[in-house]
């Protein structure tokens, strides 16, 4: 089950992000849907593995509402526990997104905003794994909280005494905030899966060089810190060269990325949750932590071929088959 940010983006390709003041070229528009809840429900039932999904959030009574309605039925995916909020508008982000390079947000918060502790406690279904996210992004679980220290970590206790496993996922974003909210949140998370400008913030530490350079084994030593700061029983770290996995129990591995050539991309947006989309599949399925990399890789490569968050989404059979095929 996936509960929480649930966006429509407005994606304009450019040919450079321009200094302020100055022009810049749009060669090319797009519009889909996009948040952590919907991406990762999406990807993984674009996946047609059979697992029944279900998600959750809260949305406007607006077009871009009945969109991510539509998106839901359209893959079978079982919606009864979004939320549509009259008079509140469903969350938009404009996407600035360079060929082949970076991309930038600005997001209206909208409906997302509403979401509260109660409405996540009140989504029920039968899944085992209840993935809850962006943190940071989430104005009614990010606030603070007397005894857990804020509102999310409150919602995940609750979550793990009616039985489910947590997964958190985390924005990335331009701040100081993620101590505050990410590092409460850790003691009541089983799986955190996070990129490494995330990790890094989450840790305060730098694990990128000056060079843009980054070690794997420094990656394993920020997974197993996180690890020691409270999540219960796997971390996962992706960035552009590979990901990272490490346990509890004290395994951990490492595995480059199936990146195309840079000239191949079209866009990253999505890229992150469609790696979270696939290490979710294979967490729920039992694999070894190699093959979890290689699955969430593969399913990230898929999205770098589309423009939207969701729109390079593949089968179970077509990840599967790829894998095959590099080894």
């Amino acid at each position: 089950m996936a509960v929480g940010n649930w966006v429509v983006d407005s994606v304009k390709f450019i040919t450079v992000y321009p200094q302020k003041g100055n022009l810049t070229n749009i060669v090319g528009q797009d519009k889909g849907l996009g948040g952590c809840a919907h991406n990762v429900i999406a990807d993984l039932g674009h996946l047609k593995s059979g697992l029944p999904l279900y998600a959750g959030g809260c949305i406007g009574d607006d077009e871009y509402g009945r969109m991510c309605l539509e998106a839901c039925d359209s893959l079978g995916i079982d919606r009864s526990n979004i939320r549509t909020l009259p008079g509140e508008a469903t969350s938009f982000t404009d996407v600035m997104s360079e060929i082949g390079g970076a991309r930038t947000f600005f997001h209206c918060r909208g409906a997302n905003a509403r979401l509260t502790v109660e409405q996540v406690l009140a989504a029920q279904s039968p899944a085992r794994i209840f993935h809850l996210g962006y943190l940071l992004l989430l104005d009614g679980l990010d606030k603070e909280d007397a005894e857990y220290g804020v509102a999310a970590a409150r919602a995940l206790d609750g979550l793990l005494k009616q039985g489910y496993e947590t997964s958190v996922d985390v924005v990335s974003e331009e701040s100081d905030r993620y101590q505050k909210i990410v590092l409460p949140c850790l003691p009541y998370t089983d799986y955190l899966i996070v990129n490494e400008i995330e990790a890094e913030n989450s840790l305060g530490v730098k694990l990128r060089k000056g060079d843009g350079s980054i070690s794997f084994s420094e990656v394993e030593d920020a997974a197993r810190a996180l690890l020691d700061k409270g999540v219960r029983k796997m971390v996962v770290i992706h960035f552009p060269e590979g990901g990272v996995a490490a346990t509890k129990d004290g395994h951990c591995c490492s595995a480059p990325s199936f990146s195309p050539a840079k000239e191949e991309i079209v866009s990253t947006v999505g890229a992150g949750d469609a790696f979270c989309a696939g290490a979710l599949y294979a967490i729920h399925e039992g694999y070894d932590l190699e093959s979890l990399l290689d699955f969430a890789s593969a399913c990230a490569r898929f999205n770098l071929f589309s423009g939207t968050s969701t729109g390079g989404a593949p089968t179970l059979e077509t990840v599967k088959e790829f894998i095959a095929s590099r080894k």
